[in-house]
């Protein structure tokens, strides 16, 4: 497009846990873009511009208990249901009666409650990394506690207060860039080596993150601006997502294998746990996203997926944008 596009513009405004930074470019229909673990709303940069030539409002957040939005200090205040809040709470406090949600690896997950709880408000939802899995089966922490054998799975790893934490933050730097070049398509750990997504006994999940380098798509200034932003806020904020998965269970007891009807989008990285893991959630896709207009695995992409490969999807994106329905 020739016009010229506005730089991008941060705001906060009021939410039912206090406040939500805001990242915004461009006009038109909105698009609200929700980050996972461990981001921000910067892991959107590449889209916000991208989606603003299109012709949309794209407004990227930093999901509370990160960035400059609020943090409540209760466990209990970063379950689903107030994070899915939160969202209707920016579009309504945005002038705008509904949007598009697209989220990437947690975000995914607040994208699809968030069309799943109002979809009067969400008329689409994208989903990145991470496939939509209705709620069911048994309570999550049972199901994470047997995998992995003799070994921890990090979900429940993250689970007790302090723990995590006391590895992490004593020096964020360091650990994001593990943590990032572990789940990333040209670092990963090679096939059979340990899998990073799982602590041996007395260890933690550094041990076993690759050292040296960083993937291609991070460089040093991106990840001074992740790590200034964990150094400032902490990450226990972050991590109290993990720490709600029973409560979300519960809470969302009257969704149990509930289907999201809206328009909707996958796409998926070849070398993502996320993906491979879920296989079965995306081949049910029929049935739980019946309104599924396109779903994409890229070819030899990890897990930050926006990141690794962004002009590819920018043009999944926008190309899905442009066929919804008005």
């Amino acid at each position: 497009m020739s016009q010229h596009i506005a730089e991008i513009t941060h705001r906060s405004v009021s939410s039912p846990g206090g406040r939500i930074h805001l990242a915004e470019q461009g006009t038109g229909p909105l698009v609200l873009l929700v980050h996972g673990f461990p981001e921000s709303w910067y892991s959107w940069r590449s889209q916000l511009p991208a989606l603003a030539a299109a012709g949309y409002r794209a407004v990227a957040l930093d999901v509370r208990g990160y960035g400059r939005s609020s943090k409540p200090t209760a466990t209990d205040a970063y379950r689903m249901v107030d994070l899915v809040e939160d969202n209707v709470s920016v579009v309504r406090a945005l002038g705008e009666e509904s949007a598009v949600v697209i989220g990437h690896d947690w975000g995914a997950t607040i994208a699809a409650n968030s069309a799943l709880l109002h979809p009067e408000v969400f008329r689409a939802v994208g989903l990145l990394s991470v496939p939509y899995t209705p709620r069911g089966g048994p309570r999550p922490s049972d199901i994470f506690a047997q995998m992995g054998g003799d070994e921890e799975f990090y979900v429940s790893y993250f689970q007790q207060p302090g723990r995590a934490e006391a590895e992490i933050e004593p020096d964020v730097r360091g650990w994001l860039a593990g943590f990032y070049a572990a789940l990333s398509a040209d670092t990963m750990p090679a096939p059979g080596a340990p899998d990073p997504h799982f602590v041996s006994s007395g260890g933690t999940l550094r041990d076993r993150f690759p050292t040296g380098r960083l993937p291609a798509w991070l460089d040093d200034r991106d990840l001074d601006v992740y790590a200034g932003e964990f150094e400032r806020t902490g990450v226990t904020g972050a991590l109290n997502r993990y720490r709600n998965m029973d409560r979300d269970w519960e809470d969302l007891a009257a969704f149990d294998g509930a289907p999201i009807t809206q328009p909707s989008l996958f796409i998926g990285g070849s070398l993502d746990a996320s993906t491979t893991w879920l296989t079965d959630a995306i081949k049910a896709y029929p049935v739980t996203l019946p309104g599924l207009l396109s779903s994409h695995l890229l070819d030899g992409c990890g897990h930050w997926i926006q990141q690794e490969r962004p002009a590819e999807v920018n043009r999944l994106l926008t190309d899905w944008l442009a066929a919804l329905p008005a």
